[in-house]
């Protein structure tokens, strides 16, 4: 199994950045998911080049 990493940055406005490494195809975002129904509304969601080479990254803006 591969093993899969959340990077959270939390800004001083309460802005989170969520970061998926190791994570394959659309699995990154469902692996951020549960965390993002709890943190609030996604403000944007960026596709790392990772994604697309077929090892998937993420990087995720969340407000709420």
């Amino acid at each position: 199994m591969n093993r899969r990493e959340m990077e959270i940055t939390i800004d001083r406005n309460g802005k989170v950045q969520i970061r998926v490494l190791g994570a394959k195809g659309a699995s990154c975002v469902d692996f951020t998911k549960w965390l993002e129904d709890e943190l609030g509304e996604v403000q944007s969601r960026e596709l790392t080049s990772d994604y697309y080479e077929g090892q998937a990254g993420v990087e995720t803006e969340v407000s709420g």
